[in-house]
């Protein structure tokens, strides 16, 4: 079997780096994006005929148009670099707001759109989304986070419809809290913090900042889920990891449901007779 080509974004640390280690472990080859220089260096002294390392800020498009254009196959897109982001609706920016959907968003839109082409041609591929459990369910002082991986999720759902003919995969991955320096180091606040929101954003910022290093999710046993995945050839679109999302996202569901028969005759009165 020929080596599949992953191009995995933001593997410096965390999932990211788990997971380019754990593929190339397998025999597949990737290619990794990192943002610093020394990080480049390092990363492709190490992994030296397994993979190879380039850089690459997922907030700059005219860089993933020539990233993408140098590579000659990509079988496994991972769009995996992004930001964590807390704060209160209230407290909390445009500036600061469009910050976070440029890396959470518009660079993970860029790339699918610049690697789909590749895809296309060779009429098969895959491409996983690094999303979270909160781009299912909103929770206070997570809203901006979350609006971005709820945008991700709305496209990669149409994405999957559109391209699954094509003989393209898409995967939605959906971690809940991982040990990585999610809530840690990479964490960006709001700069702004009121009394008012004390006990339900701010609250969520101390507990997401408490649990560092405490966290359920094993990156590595995450990274080896992923790769069954795409190699499972499995249609499905959601892969949850860890047992909070499968909590969280059931949780969703059922407010869903009960909203849905709470409202069932005011919705199908809203018609013409």
């Amino acid at each position: 079997m020929d080596k599949k080509v992953w191009l995995i974004t933001g593997v410096s640390s965390g999932l990211g780096k788990a997971l380019a280690e754990s593929v190339m472990e397998t025999g597949d080859y990737v290619i990794g994006t990192l943002r610093k220089k020394e990080q480049l260096k390092a990363f492709n002294m190490i992994n030296e005929g397994k993979g190879h390392a380039v850089l690459l800020d997922i907030t700059d498009y005219d860089s993933i148009v020539e990233t993408v254009k140098a590579i000659p196959q990509i079988d496994v897109l991972v769009n995996n670099a992004g930001v964590g982001f807390v704060g209160a609706i209230e407290e909390t920016t445009l500036e600061e707001t469009r910050a976070i959907f440029e890396s959470n968003f518009f660079g993970t839109l860029k790339m699918t759109q610049e690697v789909l082409p590749k895809m296309r041609e060779k009429g098969n591929g895959d491409i996983v989304q690094i999303s979270s459990h909160g781009g299912i369910k909103a929770f206070a002082g997570f809203g901006i986070y979350n609006a971005s991986k709820f945008a991700l999720e709305g496209f990669s759902e149409a994405l999957q419809q559109e391209v699954e003919p094509l003989g393209i995969r898409v995967t939605l991955v959906e971690p809940g809290p991982f040990r990585t320096n999610f809530a840690a180091g990479s964490l960006k606040e709001a700069k702004k913090e009121l009394r008012a929101y004390d006990a339900t954003a701010g609250q969520f910022r101390r507990n997401l900042k408490g649990v560092d290093g405490k966290q359920e999710g094993h990156p590595v046993k995450a990274a080896r889920a992923i790769i069954a995945k795409v190699n499972s050839q499995s249609q499905g679109l959601r892969l949850p990891l860890g047992t909070i999302p499968l909590k969280t996202i059931g949780m969703k569901l059922e407010s869903v449901q009960q909203d849905l028969e709470l409202y069932r005759t005011i919705a199908q009165a809203a018609v013409y007779d």
